[in-house]
């Protein structure tokens, strides 16, 4: 008899707590189509009922349940619409609502319950103890329809950064600490376990390299851990607040604007109308003003790879932390004692 893989056995094991995400959505109900002229030809366009919605499928994702009692890990970006329905898939027969309970947009992980018990879940290892060249396997359901799909591979690299674009929001954002592989994570993979060889998970699937081959990336689950300990606890995510609107310099910012710096954060508003310090905030209360440039909190430098958010994610609430701030060409000191967001 061959002697099988031990991925086969791991795949027993991991499979059936790998769920798929449906994404849905109530939107106006097409009762049909028209024909329009456009430049010689034409385009067949929607006709909406009016008044009338019903619910529609508008994506999908991929998780894994790590509690008998239905706990489900994915990524941040797969639930990040506030308007969405979430239905979580766990056999073609079996499907519960699911209610998030919580999104951590700076790690890519979002925990969410479903209601029930006895429910098959996966084991959580430890992301500090991964090594290069560990073999992994990678699970999820790529493009919502192909379900329980597995790739192997190994860890081909550690604490990577990487910028990824939030499809729903469109804007650019800076993953880091990352886990690479060449475990092949396609669209609909984010959000399924990265296991390895004893089948614990070890990273959540999160994004690819779109164009190159075998590039793939996981959030360390002992990040997810983290914030599991803080909804459990608390029922939420705590997360410390300075209360400002800023954007992080860079070299090219700096020359072509003349500042006197090209690292930092420089305090200023999104949009008009709008206050670049929130009101009754920590910065507020602590006398921060539009146009200062936060160069370091706790003698940390903030740059583009090491951003004013990942220092203050490693910060407590009510901690008073100590920032240097430039102010008109000078440099001062700054106590703040930081809220709850």
């Amino acid at each position: 008899m061959p002697v099988k893989s031990p991925i086969v056995e791991i795949a027993k094991k991991i499979c059936p707590a790998v769920i798929t995400i449906i994404i849905s959505k109530d939107l106006p109900k097409v009762e049909g189509f028209y024909f329009m002229p456009f430049g010689g030809e034409g385009v067949i366009l929607p006709r909406f009922k009016e008044g009338k919605k019903e619910s529609t499928k508008i994506g999908g994702g991929s998780g894994f349940i790590i509690s008998s009692d239905g706990y489900v890990l994915t990524s941040a970006h797969v639930v990040i619409d506030p308007e969405a329905d979430y239905t979580v898939l766990l056999e073609p027969e079996k499907k519960y609502p699911a209610k998030i309970l919580a999104r951590d947009p700076i790690n890519d992980i979002a925990i969410l319950k479903i209601k029930g018990d006895k429910f098959p879940y996966l084991e959580l290892g430890d992301s500090n103890k991964i090594q290069l060249g560990e073999e992994v396997v990678a699970v999820g359901n790529p493009l919502g329809e192909f379900h329980d799909t597995l790739s192997a591979g190994i860890i081909s690299g550690m604490s990577r950064l990487i910028q990824a674009r939030n499809h729903f929001t469109q804007e650019l954002q800076q993953l880091r600490g990352l886990i690479q592989t060449d475990a092949a994570i396609n669209p609909g993979n984010s959000g399924g376990p990265l296991a390895n060889m004893e089948g614990k998970v070890i990273g959540i699937n999160t994004a690819a390299i779109m164009g190159a081959q075998n590039i793939g990336f996981a959030i360390p689950i002992n990040y997810a851990k983290k914030d599991l300990e803080e909804v459990k606890k608390y029922g939420k995510l705590r997360m410390p607040f300075l209360g400002v609107k800023y954007v992080l310099l860079t070299k090219e910012m700096a020359e072509k604007n003349k500042l006197p710096v090209d690292y930092g954060a420089i305090i200023i508003r999104e949009n008009l109308g709008e206050s670049a310090v929130i009101k009754d905030s920590p910065a507020d209360k602590a006398g921060l003003k539009e146009f200062d440039i936060i160069l370091e909190i706790q003698n940390k430098k903030i740059t583009t790879e090491n951003p004013l958010s990942n220092i203050l994610q490693k910060c407590q609430i009510e901690q008073e932390i100590e920032l240097k701030i430039l102010r008109e060409g000078k440099k001062i000191i700054a106590k703040i004692k930081l809220g709850e967001k």
